[in-house]
């Protein structure tokens, strides 16, 4: 019985890549490590809160307890950590943990993958395409100057490079993977894509930040977990030190998705309105999805169209998931306070 460890599984993308594996490989053994902050909830694991059964261990905890990540780790023959602070906006004014546990937390378990080196024969890092920042050629490759704009891009940063850097020091069999914008079920409400649904669902005004003109490339969460898929089973001498973008190598605005959103709910445009851009923002981002393509034979399946009926049916069908994180859903931006000169 082949063994995964999932750290974050019960968050966004980590919580739809453990259904994929729970139901597509039913002789492994999945480990799902989650300290349940508010992005996460064990409501997202395969069976809900009381779905754990012979295949699936829920350990509640910190990826910084050295002792507890030991402890699942010597188990493990992959690990797929995807355990961190992700939102851009709340890491402006709260950025001590994503720095916690983003950099720190990755450090914990790096050090723990390399004391059992002998059992673990991959290690998949999961990144950001926010450690780029703005796009400075048409499509970002994976060698793209890396220019965090947000403390979380930043953070994420810090973990991406300390796992490359353990790597090239002590081969540690580690694959980074920067996703680029996901959506899709169960992501949080204080993401775009959910956040404009549930706002139509609501019949509230649909807040687009500055004019709306920064563009993301969209991913739908399916088509990550394939990619992710073909990692966890695919050679490891073809992957292992790499950097892997996973994107479609198209974008769209977030007024394009705003307005996407409406039509397709049948409201008018007028719900949708415009106020203060946040700091750190990001003008572009298109990945290069080549690198994918050439060394898993990955491509997205989903287009945005398909992807968004499929998120937009979920969130009608699950009303009673996504009302408990209303009081979550809108993350002040506050602006910097202008410098004055003394005297």
């Amino acid at each position: 019985m082949r063994t995964v460890l999932i750290t974050g599984g019960a968050g966004f993308i980590g919580s739809n890549f453990l259904h994929h594996l729970y139901n597509r490989y039913p002789d492994y053994r999945l480990l799902v490590l989650d300290l349940l902050t508010y992005a996460g909830s064990v409501d997202n694991l395969p069976g809900g809160a009381q779905g754990c059964d012979g295949r699936l261990e829920f350990w509640y905890g910190d990826v910084r307890n050295a002792s507890l990540v030991e402890s699942l780790v010597e188990r493990s023959d992959v690990v797929v950590h995807f355990a961190a602070e992700t939102h851009v906006t709340r890491s402006i004014y709260d950025n001590y943990h994503f720095f916690e546990t983003d950099v720190i937390g990755t450090q914990v378990l790096a050090n723990a993958i390399l004391r059992h080196r002998r059992r673990v024969e991959r290690f998949i890092h999961i990144s950001t395409s926010e450690v780029y920042g703005t796009a400075m050629t048409e499509q970002m490759a994976e060698d793209h100057p890396l220019m965090p704009l947000s403390p979380y891009a930043s953070a994420k940063a810090g973990a991406d490079r300390l796992v490359y850097s353990y790597w090239a020091t002590y081969g540690l069999p580690a694959i980074i993977v920067r996703p680029f914008n996901n959506y899709g079920p169960r992501q949080h409400l204080e993401k775009v894509v959910p956040r404009f649904i549930t706002s139509c669902l609501l019949g509230e005004p649909l807040t687009v930040h500055g004019d709306g003109s920064a563009m993301r490339d969209w991913t739908f969460v399916g088509d990550t977990c394939a990619a992710l898929d073909i990692l966890v089973h695919c050679d490891t001498e073809a992957v292992v030190g790499e950097v892997i973008n996973v994107g479609t190598g198209t974008h769209l605005s977030v007024r394009e998705i705003a307005e996407h959103v409406v039509r397709k709910m049948g409201y008018s445009q007028d719900l949708i309105t415009y106020v203060g851009d946040r700091p750190g923002q990001v003008f572009r981002h298109t990945a290069d999805p080549s690198k994918a393509e050439r060394l898993l034979g990955w491509t997205p399946r989903v287009t945005f169209e398909q992807g968004l009926d499929r998120s937009i049916a979920w969130y009608q069908d699950n009303v009673g998931w996504w009302k408990k994180q209303l009081w979550l859903r809108d993350t002040p931006a506050p602006q910097p306070v202008p410098l004055r000169r003394a005297g």
